[in-house]
């Protein structure tokens, strides 16, 4: 039994090493959005599923935000169809381009 844990241990310690090395690239972030622009990029827009609400403008987010919101719709701890089936799609290194792509836009 402490082998398994070890074991565990281990494998939890290179997860999160693996998952820091991840670096949001903007310029391959540019690439990736064009699933987000349909909505996010429309000042003012109003999306009508799976009710009315008022979409986010999400330009000059902290890319730790868009990074966070992104995996919480991809493990569906944020309840909203289109952004998780968007957000299923995408890598860890798909969210941190995009991230990286938004936060530095005004």
């Amino acid at each position: 039994m402490k082998k398994l844990f070890a074991l565990l241990a281990l494998a939890s310690v290179a997860y999160a090493a693996s998952a820091a090395d991840i670096v949001g690239n903007p310029q391959a972030g540019s690439t990736k959005v064009a699933m987000c622009i349909g909505c996010h990029g429309i000042p003012g827009y109003k999306a009508s599923f799976p009710e009315v609400y008022q979409v986010p403008m999400i330009g000059g987010q902290s890319a730790k935000y868009i990074e966070s919101a992104l995996n919480a719709y991809k493990k569906g701890d944020r309840k909203n169809p289109s952004m998780r089936g968007i957000a299923g799609g995408l890598s860890d290194q798909d969210i941190a381009d995009v991230a990286a792509y938004y936060a530095q836009q005004k």
